[in-house]
């Protein structure tokens, strides 16, 4: 089964070539970083209008890095969401144009799905795959949540943010300490350059769920940064990362234990911060499954590592289902 899957739920457009959910024929990603810089965060108009001018080059080249044509291909997925909203149209439409006019299955996928099935991709070398059941820590600028990953695979949301998710946080700080977009990167590579290391935010631990909420230490940071005019950026960014850090180390594991999981996963763009992966793997008990940074961002091999659920679940096309830009398939669980 080879599938040409697309997504364009943010600012990446991509598409990849993979087979039987597992096999990276070829991922391409073109990246909107530069484009957004100069304002300091995603605008969503520009974010489609440069999706329009990249979508048929980016399937183009996938083809060509693939070796393979039209008809080589089985079924072509999209994400459906959750993303932003015109985001979104453009990959999923241009998706469903696709199959309609080749006569393959169209299918959609779950974003955050995709996040996680990440873990289940195979590159140049076999891989280490997980044991179910899992639990899932996704982290992304859009999204933080925790899952159960049940056999079938079957997700099911045990918790996630209630205000702003972990890469939005890192985004929103990186402009309060002068630092460039996208965020994370940066607040990461001057946390590595922080010396005395002695600054302390809140965590925010919301004891009894698997919640998670960042905001109140936002507003910590901008505090430090108002009152402490010659505080050391370094030092505010590793004390803000070391804050976000823990409890996502620790509630993740502790769902982990909880739950009986086999192996916990982490996925999503804040899942390639090096001092996320290093205290999640210290203190796990169980194997950490962690994909590459390349397949931690958005990317399509996620969706097309995601398509075969989803044919599991109904073997018909879905050529006349719209997206869901504020919707994800996964349910909490009760």
């Amino acid at each position: 089964m080879r599938v040409l899957a697309i997504e364009s739920s943010c600012d990446e457009t991509a598409a990849a070539v993979v087979t039987d959910g597992q096999i990276i024929e070829s991922n391409i990603v073109a990246s909107q970083s530069e484009l957004h810089a100069k304002y300091g965060g995603i605008v969503p108009e520009v974010a489609a209008r440069a999706h329009l001018q990249s979508i048929i080059p980016v399937v183009r080249q996938a083809l060509v890095d693939a070796h393979v044509g039209w008809e080589d291909l089985d079924a072509i997925s999209a994400t459906r969401g959750p993303g932003l909203p015109s985001a979104l149209v453009v990959g999923f439409g241009a998706a469903r144009g696709l199959a309609f006019g080749l006569g393959l299955p169209f299918v959609p996928v779950d974003h955050i799905e995709g996040h996680v099935m990440a873990n289940w991709l195979i590159q140049k070398q076999t891989l280490d795959l997980p044991n179910l059941p899992a639990v899932a820590l996704v982290v992304s600028g859009g999204h933080t949540e925790l899952l159960l990953v049940e056999e079938g695979p079957v997700f099911k949301r045990l918790g996630g943010t209630r205000d702003d998710a972990a890469g939005e946080a890192f985004d929103k700080v990186a402009r309060l300490l002068g630092l460039s977009y996208p965020g994370g990167p940066e607040v990461s590579k001057a946390a590595s350059n922080a010396v005395v290391k002695k600054m302390h935010f809140p965590r925010a631990w919301l004891r009894g769920t698997d919640d998670f909420s960042f905001s109140g230490l936002k507003t910590a940071v901008y505090r430090s940064v108002e009152e402490l005019q010659n505080s050391d950026i370094n030092e505010i960014a590793w004390a803000f990362q070391e804050s976000v850090v823990d409890v996502l180390s620790k509630k993740a594991v502790y769902a982990a234990e909880r739950e009986g999981a086999q192996s916990l996963l982490l996925a999503g763009g804040v899942a390639a911060n090096s001092r996320l992966r290093e205290i999640v793997q210290d203190r796990s008990t169980i194997p950490v499954h962690i994909p590459p940074p390349s397949l931690c961002t958005d990317n399509a091999a996620m969706i097309a590592a995601a398509t075969r659920i989803e044919m599991a679940i109904s073997s018909d096309s879905l050529i006349d289902i719209d997206p869901t830009p504020y919707r994800s398939r996964v349910q909490r669980i009760g």
